[in-house]
């Protein structure tokens, strides 16, 4: 019995009017890059396990894809050393000794590494871009793949605010281009420390995090309910709610966290992390304000983001017509390099979800309707003979950048008709004996009907013809 052909669950087989669409996000995004000065890398698929564990917090370290070892990888492996009691195995520490690898969980933390295995070869401050797939076991759903491609910009090397900047820039422009409205969400996780430091629990700034990082998709109620299974007290999690329920816009809500971190509490307990991220949110909204952006901007208290490397501005991107979740995020990151030899190198950086744009802009219609993988016209094959003569008319067109295609097989014409329609090329040539006596040959539009008939050596006409 024939197998039958399946894929992972969480993975998806793309077509080429799939691929043209993604190619326009792609092309869209790397254009805006680029005008900003960003260099395009490339890192493996592929990272040792010790540069993946421990950058994304416990949470995360459950969601990388670990790779086995090649040849038998569970030979040799002393399993008594790894039991814990009865038949129960510390199957953590087990992993490590079958699988040093794993694929990669996003291309921030390669970007880390890369930065610091290649520091001799680069200038400082070093902006890059990357668009590659990247690799997460959660669980399926709409607008989530186990397989999804992330389109990062990071610059590393300075501390800036106007790096900061240049991010919201991007998003503003990038999301303008493809006809998305959008709303930029900005924190400062300096501010989640001060939540923290507040509240009386300094040392539960991860756990306080994790759990208002759900406050949009759990609600308030739930969101405390975790804080007191994380050993919050009632006490601790009144401060938090407090900070939480904040109303007005971005003064009111400075001016009140300000009061809140000077020790205007409940807890009457003072943040200077929190200050100092009051500090660098007014200078940063003020750089926004005065350039001008189109999106509407705003301060997000509960924007947490989970991923433990943050340490300054926190970023999210949020679709205005469309339910999906973020389709864009990013921070500033103080610490990353560190862990790999090269301490006190300052970086920023944003993700754009291309899977998540392309759900949007095709849940809106908003994909441009002359995007196409077809050729712009198809040769009729007659005979062999008219194959041969239509050669060097395609491969002059070709060379003008004009997409050509020669239908392979003498079939009758009715065939090679529905092959153009279904493919949807806009025009089709079909020559015969009479036009390879006369050195001419015909184009017709498919959509208008119109028909001319040229010199096979007057590209420059056809080329007219065929733009028009």
């Amino acid at each position: 019995m024939a197998q039958k052909p399946s894929i992972p669950k969480g993975t998806r087989d793309f077509s080429p009017v799939e691929m043209a669409r993604r190619n326009y996000i792609f092309d869209t995004i790397r254009s805006v890059f680029t005008t900003y000065g960003y260099s395009q890398i490339e890192t493996p698929a592929m990272e040792n396990l010790s540069t993946l564990l421990g950058k994304y917090g416990d949470e995360g370290d459950k969601l990388l894809f670990r790779i086995l070892n090649s040849g038998d990888a569970f030979s040799g492996i002393d399993y008594e050393s790894f039991r814990i009691e009865g038949d129960s195995f510390n199957s953590k520490a087990l992993s490590l000794q079958v699988a040093e690898k794993g694929l990669r969980y996003d291309l921030t933390v390669p970007f880390a590494r890369y930065v610091v295995q290649h520091r001799g070869e680069l200038s400082f401050p070093f902006k890059r871009y990357q668009i590659q797939p990247v690799w997460r076991a959660d669980r399926p759903q709409k607008g989530r793949y186990r397989e999804f491609y992330q389109c990062d910009v990071d610059a590393i090397g300075s501390s800036s605010l106007l790096l900061e900047l240049e991010l919201a820039e991007m998003v503003d422009r990038v999301f303008a281009a493809l006809g998305i409205r959008v709303l930029l969400k900005i924190n400062n996780r300096k501010l989640l420390t001060g939540f923290g430091d507040i509240c009386g629990f300094p040392d539960k700034v991860t756990d306080i995090t994790v759990a208002i990082d759900k406050l949009d998709k759990i609600g308030l109620p739930a969101v405390e309910e975790e804080m007191a299974e994380r050993g919050l007290t009632q006490e601790a999690i009144a401060v938090i709610r407090e900070i939480l329920s904040l109303q007005g816009g971005f003064a009111e809500k400075v001016q009140s966290m300000r009061t809140l971190f000077s020790g205007g509490s409940s807890s009457g307990l003072r943040s200077e992390a929190g200050l100092k991220g009051l500090e660098e949110l007014e200078e940063l909204f003020g750089l926004i304000e005065a350039s001008g952006l189109s999106c509407p901007v705003e301060l997000d208290l509960s924007l947490a983001r989970g991923l433990n490397y943050y340490t300054g501005a926190i970023f999210e991107v949020k679709a205005l017509d469309f339910a999906i979740g973020s389709i864009c995020g990013g921070g500033r990151y103080d610490n990353l390099t560190g862990i790999f030899g090269l301490p006190d190198t300052s970086g920023v950086g944003i993700s754009f979800g291309a899977d998540r744009i392309y759900d949007v802009l095709l849940g809106l219609d908003k994909f441009p309707e002359t995007l196409s993988d077809a050729p712009t016209v198809l040769f009729a094959n007659m005979d062999a003979a008219s194959a041969r003569y239509v050669i060097p008319v395609a491969g002059a067109l070709r060379s003008r950048g004009i997409s050509a295609e020669i239908y392979p097989d003498s079939s009758k014409l009715k065939k090679q008709f529905d092959y153009a329609e279904r493919r949807g090329i806009p025009f089709l040539s079909i020559n015969g004996e009479t036009e390879a006596a006369s050195r001419t040959v015909n184009f017709k539009n498919l959509s208008s009907g119109e028909q001319r008939s040229f010199s096979a050596d007057d590209i420059d006409s056809i080329l007219a013809f065929l733009r028009a």
